[in-house]
């Protein structure tokens, strides 16, 4: 039988000689206790500060455009709060995605002290990464980005500019959540200004603009000195006037549209991945299963915390992994 690359690859870490501890530099010293995560990627950078750009663009047209000129109140108040709380809430959750160090295993420790202190028993394996030089625990992977093994890596997300590892799962599955609810949140508000207000604007500019031409023929006056009604005024809905409000919501949908189908998506493989407790990279790989299977209960609460409460909605609150497996870097 044929052995993929990757197969092969394992097989050669499993060789004893490959570990070549010699060969690895001691590890870093830590950084001082409370240093922030932060990956120093052009890419992730620049689709981080698009993706808060985007949020706030969001912000302003529901705002400036929709609720702040709606003549009711109660509708205005309502949706301004859930929205707002709703882009606050997903704005906190990419904060947190982003710099929180995702399970980055040690760089640099494939030393030779390091690998007696496992007092592995015989027959036991250990896997080494030759790109960063550590000691993987099992279902880690290299991310060539972070240029470190992250543990149960899902993939590399540049929205978020980080991996999507072990201890940022649930702060990137809240993210996609409160994307896509803002997302809908914003189609809905969108046709209810169309339906409500786009033909009430056209109609009064169409009507002030004739009956200005009207009276101008009359008098014998030029149409310069007339004007409509002012913006803002009782019978608008908008302040803005109505070729710039239809470019600003048209706008808006799409952006609402594209978000709302590829957030919905990544929360819904997001989840399946938990609930089967396989990443999406050991899906992709094929990989053959070496750890204990559990309820699809357990590994939500594995991610989101112990136990169920209302933590599991917060981006504030940081989940309970419980103790790491002693075990974890031999099979």
């Amino acid at each position: 039988m044929m052995l993929s690359p990757a197969h092969r690859f394992r097989d050669i870490e499993r060789k004893p000689e490959y570990l070549r501890p010699e060969k690895c530099v001691p590890p870093p010293r830590p950084g001082p206790a409370g240093t922030m995560w932060f990956i120093r990627d052009g890419c992730g950078i620049a689709c981080a500060v698009v993706t808060w750009f985007l949020v706030l663009y969001a912000e302003f047209v529901v705002l400036f455009v929709m609720l702040v000129p709606s003549g009711d109140y109660a509708y205005s108040v309502v949706n301004g709060i859930v929205f707002n709380l709703l882009a606050f809430l997903a704005l906190a959750s990419h904060c947190r995605a982003m710099l929180t160090d995702p399970g980055a295993v040690p760089k640099g420790n494939a030393t030779k002290e390091f690998i007696e202190s496992l007092q592995l028993k015989p027959g036991q394996v250990v896997y080494k990464c030759p790109k960063c030089c550590s000691i993987k625990p099992d279902r880690a992977h290299h991310c060539s980005v972070c240029k470190r093994c992250i543990r149960k890596m899902d993939h590399h997300c540049p929205w978020v500019n980080n991996c999507v590892g072990e201890n940022n799962q649930k702060y990137f599955v809240l993210f996609t959540m409160y994307i896509a609810l803002i997302s809908l949140h914003a189609l809905i508000m969108v046709g209810f200004h169309f339906l409500h207000c786009f033909e009430e604007d056209w109609t009064n500019i169409l009507q002030a603009y004739g009956a200005a031409g009207r009276a101008s023929v009359e008098a014998g006056a030029s149409l310069r000195h007339t004007r409509p009604p002012l913006a803002g005024s009782p019978a608008e809905c908008s302040s803005f006037s109505p070729p710039a409000t239809v470019i600003l919501l048209i706008l808006l949908c799409f952006e609402a549209l594209l978000f709302l189908i590829f957030t919905s998506v990544m929360f819904g493989t997001q989840v399946h991945s938990i609930c089967t407790d396989e990443t999406g990279i050991e899906q992709l790989k094929k990989e053959e299963r070496r750890w204990a299977k559990k309820t699809k209960w357990m590994n939500m609460k594995a991610v989101f915390g112990h136990p169920f409460s209302l933590g599991w909605a917060s981006p504030f609150a940081t989940p309970d992994h419980g103790k790491a497996d002693p075990y974890q870097y031999v099979v």
